[in-house]
């Protein structure tokens, strides 16, 4: 085999990534790829000037110097990865630091992303303890979420899995000259862990379509399952931008992001703080097309109104035909796989931006969401037509909306829109005690 030493001075041409991926090769590679003289080298020459030499000094480095004196083998590896992973997350904390005045989210949420060559997959474990890992989604972007779409011939059969986890993936050593190495060693954050035994049981039908059922889990995914196969035809997670970045990032494999807790700021003044000036950014949409994007300011709750532990929040009142709200399409959520493309009628995404009257994000979510067929008509004079209902509900808070479908014009009318925040989310926001 080839000398140790001669190895070395090869191994000593090469960047941090091809070192990282050599030293996955055997255990020999992996203790030479360590070496401190060549990490040293690296790290004085791209980071710290304390350490940084001359041309020639760098390639006659001794492992008697000072810097490399008494070091563990792997040493400046580890600093050289904490340094570059330090300087990477400011970098793109950096670029989410201007906000958007009508979502309260970041402006450069996309640009963010490109630079840190984020990516995200989800790797299915079946009841064995295997692990299937799907990659390389389409991704479809809206104003303030983007829906990942997975598809493919080859998923694993749906009665052996258990979970599903939803990974946001990053290069451990990101380098904006020049793409993402795919095969290079990455970062992995975890973000959801959805379980789905039993998953047509324990999950929310959202819709059909003749080839596809889907299902929904909480937060915000989406499975679509072969009518005839009873089998995954595809897997869609719907991600709100708040927040996102640092849970695709700074999250381990293993443990979630843990956003630090909000500070309330205590007003004695005010008899009815937290209660007015919410600002709400509302879109639905089908995943490809648009249905509504608004925003509607000024949203108050009187203490009347807080009733079995919610705030009420009237966005769009059933008495009030001006702030009526027409739909543009017909709703559906569009799907995609290898060979079939398809619209399952009557569901849609919400994604919903709250925020508080500092223009701060309050409660925000991206789910799929069911219309159903109310048993009633509409009693209002300017709209004849079948009522439908769509609900959701988590821990923070529900939405309620009311649409009127109108046969005439084949369109259909939000005539009522209301919001109910968990006066817990909100003692716990404002530090108050409603």
């Amino acid at each position: 085999s080839m000398p140790s030493e001669m190895l070395l001075k090869i191994f000593s041409y090469l960047d941090a990534v091809s070192l990282l991926s050599l030293g996955c090769v055997n255990k020999r590679f992996y203790e030479l790829a360590n070496d401190n003289g060549i990490w040293l080298k690296l790290y004085s020459s791209s980071l710290h000037s304390k350490w940084k030499m001359k041309p020639k000094q760098t390639e006659t480095v001794s492992l008697g110097s000072a810097a490399l004196h008494d070091k563990k083998p792997g040493y400046w590896k580890k600093e050289y990865i904490f340094k570059q992973t330090c300087a990477f997350k400011t970098r793109v904390m950096r670029l989410v630091k201007f906000l958007d005045p009508y979502t309260g989210l970041p402006c450069k949420n996309k640009e963010a992303m490109k630079v840190s060559g984020l990516s995200w997959i989800i790797v299915l474990k079946d009841k064995n303890g295997k692990e299937h890992v799907v990659e390389k989604p389409n991704l479809s972007f809206k104003d303030t979420s983007v829906s990942i779409l997975w598809y493919g011939t080859d998923w694993p059969c749906l009665d052996v899995l258990s979970t599903l986890k939803l990974f946001g993936v990053t290069p451990l050593l990101p380098d904006q000259s020049r793409p993402p190495n795919k095969n290079g060693p990455r970062r992995f954050s975890l973000i959801a862990e959805y379980h789905l035994a039993n998953l047509i049981e324990s999950s929310v039908a959202v819709g059909a379509d003749e080839l596809v059922q889907l299902f929904s889990l909480s937060p915000g995914l989406l499975v679509g399952i072969w009518k005839e196969e009873n089998e995954i035809a595809f897997v869609m997670v719907n991600l709100h931008y708040n927040q996102l970045l640092e849970r695709s990032i700074l999250g381990s494999a293993t443990v979630q992001y843990t956003p630090p807790p909000n500070k309330p700021l205590l007003d004695d003044i005010d008899s009815e703080y937290g209660l007015h000036d919410y600002s709400l950014h509302l879109d639905l949409h089908g995943r490809s097309c648009t249905y509504l994007c608004g925003s509607f300011k000024c949203l108050f709750c009187r203490k009347r109104d807080i009733e079995n532990g919610y705030l009420r929040l009237r966005v769009v009142n059933l008495k009030d035909n001006r702030k009526h709200l027409p739909i543009i399409g017909t709703l559906g959520i569009c799907w995609e796989t290898d060979v079939f493309k398809g619209n399952v009628k009557d569901c849609f995404v919400m994604d919903l931006t709250l925020l508080d009257e500092t223009g701060k994000p309050f409660w925000c979510f991206s789910a799929p969401i069911h219309m159903e067929l109310s048993t009633k008509s509409s009693g209002l004079y300017d709209y004849m037509g079948h009522i439908y209902t769509a609900d959701y509900a988590d821990s923070e808070g529900k939405v309620c909306i009311e649409f009127v479908w109108l046969e005439e014009t084949k369109e259909y009318i939000i005539v009522s829109l209301v919001l109910y925040v968990s006066t817990k989310k909100v003692n716990s926001w404002y530090g108050t005690n409603y």
